[in-house]
């Protein structure tokens, strides 16, 4: 399958009007349409599932603040 992918503003949200579309006359299409706002819902919507599925992995919790902090301070010292 072929992707064809183009940008419009919607004018009017009873009709969208696509032109200069590179197909043929009577070939069949699929049409999906994305809003940009639901993509960049979606990027957040996977981030939070990762953030929650790593905290849940074994050991996570066994970190305390303090080593953490520790950590931070070897690393700025180049340790």
């Amino acid at each position: 399958m072929t992707t064809y992918k183009t940008f419009i503003t919607i004018d009017n949200p009873d009709q969208v009007v696509l032109s200069n579309l590179p197909f043929q006359k009577g070939q069949r299409v699929r049409v999906v349409i994305l809003t940009e706002d639901d993509e960049k819902a979606a990027i957040s919507q996977r981030f939070r599932n990762l953030f929650k599925e790593t905290q849940s992995l074994p050991g996570v919790n066994e970190v305390t603040e303090v080593e953490i902090a520790e950590e931070i301070q070897a690393y700025r010292r180049g340790e």
